[in-house]
């Protein structure tokens, strides 16, 4: 059974960015995002106005929480082989709607991929005075996109901030 991260918000959160689950490099390492060729990191960085690239793990997330972004997963705890959403069993979903009335500035959920919209909608429903916003994956697994397509959708983030 793997089991997602705690939530990284605060009180003061505008945008809350969910994943699935974390893939297996994200788990073994302990950090969201941490697959070399996920592009989480590259498309948020002009969302937030700082290049997050040279950056350690600590002070990317410190940034994020700077610019009033959070970071959690839909799904708490799942059985699953190796890092695709599509091999995901037996999912425990996270209570979105519990963290979100923790932040009282939030303003958009944004679901990066097809897995986590699917689940956080469920969740959430129609979440009233939310922004709820599907985003195309920065999985490397989703490469059908260029990535120029994607930072396009990811950019319209900034208007959540």
């Amino acid at each position: 059974m793997h089991h997602c991260f705690p939530p990284v918000t605060r009180p003061d959160t505008r945008l809350l960015v969910l994943g699935s689950l974390p893939g297996a490099v994200s788990l073994a390492q302990q950090r969201y995002y941490a697959h070399p060729r996920n592009l989480f990191w590259r498309l948020m960085s002009p969302v937030i106005g700082r290049d997050l690239a040279p950056l350690g793990y600590e002070a990317r997330l410190e940034a994020l929480r700077g610019a009033h972004v959070g970071l959690w997963d839909t799904v708490a705890a799942a059985t699953r082989e190796g890092s695709l959403d599509a091999d995901i069993r037996l999912h425990e979903a996270s209570d979105l709607a519990a963290l979100a009335e923790t932040l009282p500035e939030l303003r958009a959920i944004a679901f990066n991929g097809g897995t986590s919209a699917r689940i956080g909608r469920r969740q959430l429903g129609d979440a009233p005075g939310l922004a709820l916003i599907d985003l195309p994956s920065s999985s490397p697994a989703y490469a059908s996109l260029p990535f120029e397509a994607k930072q396009r959708a990811w950019l319209k983030l900034r208007a959540y901030l």
